[in-house]
């Protein structure tokens, strides 16, 4: 999920996902415990997730070419040949926060964490451009399963020249390490996770030195995700060890960069070419990677202080409008420099900068936009390379309590939206393409992925309603009178909690603000101000992408500031309660069915709905989406409140507490969903406490069924079955409706113009000896997504 902790990206306050993640997860961290999940294995941390933060998750296992869909939108890097990579050089990749740890399979480890592992060790297997393992030829001959009966047994034939930077060659002891470190038999081990390590029977030295046996106990899919990062025996050896010599240190790696120093004072992790690599030499002499928080990123790309970061859609429109206003007048250009302070302001409002430069006095104004000025004009030397990240969002439907334990008001609510306004609502204005997701356990790209969403069917008001009235709620039922002073929750409520907040009903397109489960969180809740670059305030896009203002409770256009109302929309719904923000068609379209005349209401209770949503820096694409959807579903009867809480408090106090109805996070894709998705969609568990256990299923929705599918495919070492299994097990999570998969999130990335071999990675692990600047006089050839 996306907010970690909620947003941790448990990151911290944040909260990632649990190391189920592996390959490159951006953070994975143990969640605190609760009352309903009481497991420390199985308890994953949450991540908040930055539209950057997202360290290469797991992402679905291969199977036969013609079953493989396409990627959505392609890597974004710059990509050019070896030979055109200039010698030496340092880049500097910004990251939220210098590591807790360098040891992957702890709790607090991070998309830092993972970073740093991708290049000082040795992976077995690492992700190509569709999110597939392939063997990972600088460490492995091959990679394969020898016997099956009686037991599974995998071969590993490494690189004869692999060694660690200590010159001992990598071999069985370290495989044999790792895996006493991680098989969940030794308490004293610190472990996040062990998925796969618990299922190894023994390893032994192979016919030499170079082969390791690996033995399992019982049949396991999902090998290919062991050993990836491997560790040297030295930090896998002991639990001493393990838990703290690697936390700030790394003596021993094997990668083409070895770990300098990490500097906390400077906020840096210093990566320098390692002179015992075997492979093809880094390009770079080093990597920086330095912590800088996501409202400073374009600050920190224009000084020169990082070449590459990811950034917020606010930050990817000021580089654009860097480029565009080549040539063109500053306000500090009026007759004898007088320009008024009202426009200057103006200006400044437009242009994005904070409310204390904006009120300032004239002369602090006037230095506020020149350093603007001076920033914009650096940043002609920045791009921004997108893609999409192999995560998703979705809409959470707590099942545990209230009118959604019944599984029929739940399809209503899924049959109520439209999955693809939602999607051009946030890709559109970005021109990334808008495809609704259609799968909970892969993406477009993955062996796996399949469009499942029929199970549930697409968007059907009238579907919708007759589920709902299947379940008992009918229109212009009693209700139960309120007690005295006591509001009744709905639009209203929404309309002056959006008044309180300030909140703007659109979606810029980028950082979405959303908490995504399995990654790092440190540092988001300053990845968006909330402005977009011309200072005005939008309404969502419509499906042709174009920007309109909202619309309030009661039918009333609210204009934005400095927008003007197009001639040729209309209101697209006018009832008793009004439209919805935004909900403004082409003239010519057709009206939607008119709302309800009544809530809908069962026992003299109104059906109503409570949205939890983060309130922080950041989620203003959250915020959009949460209210489209409270639109749609204001349509078919279902009425709701949207609460918005802190995001240290989002994910620990509401989202993994039960305590919502509704809600927006992420979660990555993986590689190897038969191990890491199934504690997601896992039946709840009562515990001997009284307690139940979740372990990742915060909508506490789950079947027996859905159990024996993972469990099946987890243990079917034909891929084809195993992804068929897979894909059965997506149907019929579609069918139950605990979540509902709404777009892939978008990934922008900002940087400088001469980095090639680097930027918006999507699915694939980065090649961290390729990158490095631009040979002078080089050309990189035209991103297709640019």
């Amino acid at each position: 999920m996306s907010y970690d902790g909620v947003g941790q990206r448990p990151e911290g306050a944040r909260g990632r996902i649990d190391q189920r993640f592996r390959h490159g997860a951006r953070g994975a961290t143990t969640h605190p415990q609760t009352t309903e999940g009481r497991s420390r294995r199985l308890q994953r941390t949450l991540v908040f997730l930055s539209a950057s933060a997202l360290a290469v998750p797991l992402l679905a296992g291969c199977g036969d070419d013609d079953e493989v869909s396409s990627p959505l939108a392609p890597q974004d890097i710059a990509p050019v040949a070896r030979d055109l990579v200039a010698d030496g050089g340092t880049l500097k990749w910004a990251v939220d926060a210098v590591p807790e740890t360098l040891n992957t399979f702890q709790a607090d480890a991070d998309t830092g964490t993972s970073r740093v592992a991708q290049a000082v060790l040795p992976s077995m297997f690492r992700l190509d451009s569709a999110g597939r393992p392939v063997a990972n030829p600088a460490y492995l001959e091959s990679a394969k399963v020898i016997e099956t009966e009686p037991r599974q047994v995998v071969l590993y034939k490494l690189n004869q020249q692999a060694v660690w930077s200590d010159g001992r060659e990598i071999g069985a002891a370290d495989f044999v390490a790792q895996w006493r470190a991680l098989s969940g038999k030794n308490s004293a081990y610190w472990t996040a996770r062990n998925a796969g390590y618990d299922r190894i029977a023994k390893i032994e030295r192979g016919a030499n030195d170079l082969q390791v046996r690996v033995t399992f106990s019982r049949p396991y899919a999902d090998w290919k995700s062991l050993f990836s990062p491997l560790y040297p025996k030295d930090v896998m050896g002991t639990p001493d060890a393990f838990n703290d010599g690697a936390r700030r240190k790394l003596k021993v790696t094997a990668g083409p960069f070895r770990v300098e120093k990490v500097d906390t004072a400077k906020k840096d992790v210093v990566l320098t070419r390692n002179p015992r690599w075997w492979g093809k030499p880094a390009k770079l002499n080093q990597i920086v990677l330095h912590a800088v928080p996501r409202d400073k990123r374009a600050t920190a790309l224009a000084d020169g202080s990082v070449d590459l970061a990811e950034i917020d859609s606010t930050d990817a429109q000021r580089i654009g409008l860097a480029h565009r206003a080549k040539g063109t007048g500053t306000p500090l250009q009026g007759a004898g420099g007088r320009t008024s302070v009202k426009k200057l302001r103006a200006w400044a409002v437009a242009h994005g900068l904070d409310s204390d430069q904006v009120h300032a006095g004239k002369k602090k104004l006037r230095k506020a936009i020149t350093r603007y000025l001076e920033q914009q004009q650096a940043l002609r030397d920045v791009e921004v390379r997108k893609s999409l990240e192999p995560a998703y969002t979705q809409l959470a439907l707590n099942g545990s309590a209230g009118p959604l334990t019944d599984e029929r008001v739940r399809r209503a609510v899924a049959r109520a939206l439209d999955r693809t306004e939602l999607a051009r609502l946030v890709l559109t204005p970005l021109g990334l393409p808008a495809v609704p997701v259609g799968s909970h356990l892969a993406l477009s790209g993955q062996s796996a992925y399949a469009d499942n969403s029929g199970a549930i069917g697409g968007q059907d008001a009238k579907e919708a309603q007759a589920l709902l009235a299947d379940a008992g709620w009918v229109r212009g039922g009693p209700l139960k009178e309120e007690k005295k002073g006591q509001k009744a929750a709905g639009p209203e409520k929404q309309e002056k909690d959006k008044q309180n907040k300030q909140d703007v009903d659109v979606s810029d397109g980028g950082d979405d603000g959303e908490y995504i489960v399995g990654e790092d969180d440190k540092g988001h809740d300053d990845r968006h101000d909330g402005r977009h670059d011309d200072g005005r305030a939008h309404g969502g896009t419509d499906g042709g992408g174009r920007n309109h203002g909202g619309a309030d409770d009661k039918g009333k256009h609210h204009e934005s500031a400095g927008d003007e109302q197009h001639p040729d929309q209309h209101l697209a719904q006018e009832g008793k309660h009004g439209g919805a923000p935004g909900a403004y068609a082409p003239k010519g379209t057709a009206a939607p069915a008119a709302a309800p005349a009544g809530p809908l209401a069962k026992d003299g209770k109104p059906l109503a709905l409570r949205f939890v949503l983060p309130s922080g820096a950041g989620s203003q694409t959250l915020n959009s989406v949460a209210e489209r959807i409270s639109a749609m579903l204001e349509q078919v009867g279902i009425r709701t409140t949207i609460t918005k809480v802190s995001d240290e408090s989002y994910f620990k106090d509401h989202i993994v507490a039960g305590d919502y109805d509704l809600a927006l996070y992420s979660w990555p894709s993986s590689a190897f969903p038969a191990t890491d998705a199934r504690p997601v969609y896992a039946k709840p568990v009562p515990a001997a406490d009284g307690s139940v256990n979740v372990e990742q299923n915060y909508t506490r929705v789950g079947t027996d069924q859905v159990d024996q599918l993972f469990d099946q495919a987890a243990t079917t070492l034909d891929e084809g079955e195993a992804r068929d299994l897979i894909r059965k097990a997506d149907a019929r999570i579609w069918a139950a409706a605990g979540s509902i998969p709404l777009y892939q999130r978008p990934q922008l990335v900002g940087v400088r113009r001469n980095v090639v071999n680097a930027g918006a990675f999507g699915f694939q692990t980065p090649v961290y000896e390729d990158m490095g600047f631009l040979k002078k006089g080089a050309k990189v050839s035209p991103s297709p997504s640019r």
